[in-house]
């Protein structure tokens, strides 16, 4: 056998296994198609379209003048990242624990 042929009988033996893969928290977002905070918008426009954040978790960075600040709001289905008062983020969170992708922020 050639080279090449034990990578295609590696991968014929590995598909079925591949097969039933868990659900990505990236496919769960887009067959939702979940709203989230775009980038830019300031902390007054998402709180007045998602209205008020579950949990607002402590600020993080600032200690020197090139790293600044990032507060972060936990919603019940993502969390958003701001610096300085304008989003840079929004992360959906996993609907449960066999679902692949990130898990909640620590606090």
């Amino acid at each position: 056998m050639k080279p090449a042929s034990y990578v295609f009988a590696a991968l014929a033996l590995a598909l079925p296994s591949l097969a039933c893969a868990e659900t990505l928290l990236i496919e769960r977002v887009q067959e939702e198609t979940m709203a989230l905070p775009a980038r830019g918008m300031s902390m007054e426009q998402v709180q007045a379209r998602f209205g008020a954040p579950a949990d607002r978790l402590d600020p993080r960075g600032g200690q020197k003048r090139q790293w600044p600040t990032i507060n972060r709001w936990r919603y019940p289905n993502f969390v958003v990242y701001f610096e300085k008062n304008k989003v840079i983020d929004a992360v959906a969170v996993q609907a449960d624990p066999t679902e692949v992708g990130p898990k909640p922020p620590i606090r």
